[in-house]
């Protein structure tokens, strides 16, 4: 895989810095969307055919973490471009794309995703979200929990399970939810982090829906979901170095002229060194995010798989501590509005927490790959 980025990939990077610049820490978060889909940022990674910008994930990745880094993050691309549209675009059938596509590309539709639950957690196989047919429709009956952008999505990526016709077993599928389906009720969950886009409980009581409501081959099962869930994790890893990024960029600023004694407090190695430990580690999950990119780009589902975790522990862990040091070097400015990084200390441990957690990370590649007996 490459290394160095392209020439391509670095112009993307300066453009997409100088949008967020443009709205910064305090965008409006419809204004940005628009614009970053007036642009072509939203849709990078859809078919041109489909009106999207031919590219991959890589493209995608670029867009949020250049967003992120300007203070200016989407949390809504992880889910709608990232998850939805890479789904549908690799399984859905020609009217999906037809229907879809075009519209998350250029922002005037929005996709979101839910997949976890009250009582399955981390631990997919226990999804009770169940789908039974009922003539030429599907019957979808459960709850999924923090659901992001529910209120301003037109419709949900639902993940369900309908019983296997040879076997008698549950296993994964896809289905479209639109917001206004009978049935389909949503809940506001209250939650400490400061964030535009809001977590939802979400009920399905008999939602009826068509036979085209089901994303691709019922018999695909966990390829499907993992084609989305590879993407989310890949993204989630952009999320969290914008994110550090940008913590790190306002203390950097803030130690070259904040002056106590006779010198700006970043000559000392007290401040320095850990600033620069920080940086260190924001590049190198960098690295792992672009080869997580590239593997899915490439089509290897499975060294992706790997790569995606790993892109997502590593970038999580380095912006907890980004966003950590940054506060503790601007001291207690660093807990004012008027700095405005303290609300980073919450978000930042999103990264650690969702879509899956470093723990179960662990469990992946303690299992996956060093081929260690699994304790459950």
């Amino acid at each position: 895989m490459p290394t160095i980025e392209t020439d391509e990939h670095k112009a993307l990077r300066t453009a997409v810095s100088a949008l967020g610049k443009r709205h910064g820490r305090a965008y409006d978060r419809e204004q940005l969307w628009s614009e970053a889909a007036k642009l072509g940022y939203l849709g990078v990674n859809l078919p041109e055919a489909y009106g999207g910008g031919g590219g991959g994930i890589a493209e995608l990745s670029i867009v949020l973490e250049e967003l992120g880094a300007a203070g200016a993050p989407l949390l809504m691309m992880i889910v709608s471009p990232a998850i939805c549209g890479t789904v549908i675009a690799r399984f859905g059938t020609e009217s999906q794309k037809r229907d879809w596509l075009p519209a998350l590309a250029d922002g005037t539709r929005t996709m979101a995703f839910g997949i976890t639950e009250p009582d399955a957690g981390s631990n997919s196989h226990r999804i009770s979200t169940t789908a039974r047919r009922d003539g030429a429709d599907w019957l979808l009956t459960g709850r999924k929990v923090f659901v992001s952008g529910v209120d301003i999505a037109d419709a949900t990526l639902i993940v369900g399970r309908t019983e296997d016709s040879r076997t008698g077993r549950l296993k994964p599928c896809l289905f479209i939810v639109p917001r206004d389906a009978p049935g389909f009720d949503r809940r506001l969950i209250e939650m400490e982090l400061d964030a535009p886009e809001k977590q939802f409980e979400l009920t399905l009581d008999d939602v009826r829906l068509p036979a085209e409501a089901l994303v691709g081959d019922e018999d695909a099962g966990l390829l499907q979901l993992f084609a989305g869930l590879n993407p989310e994790r890949i993204m989630t890893a952009a999320f969290a170095i914008g994110m550090g990024r940008y913590a790190l960029s306002r203390a950097i600023a803030y130690a070259r002229e904040r002056t106590v004694w006779d010198t700006p407090i970043g000559a000392h190695q007290a401040i320095a060194h850990p600033l620069a430990q920080a940086h260190i580690d924001l590049e190198l999950a960098r690295l792992m995010m672009q080869k997580a990119a590239h593997l899915y780009d490439e089509g290897d589902d499975a060294g992706a798989g790997e790569a995606a975790n790993m892109a997502k522990y590593a970038a999580g862990e380095a912006c907890v501590k980004a966003v950590d040091q940054s506060v503790h070097t601007l001291g207690g400015n660093g807990l004012t509005r008027e700095f405005g990084i303290a609300s980073l200390i919450t978000a930042a441990r999103v990264a650690r927490i969702a879509p899956v957690s470093r723990e179960m990370i662990l469990n992946y590649v303690s299992h996956q790959t060093l081929g260690l007996p699994k304790s459950y």
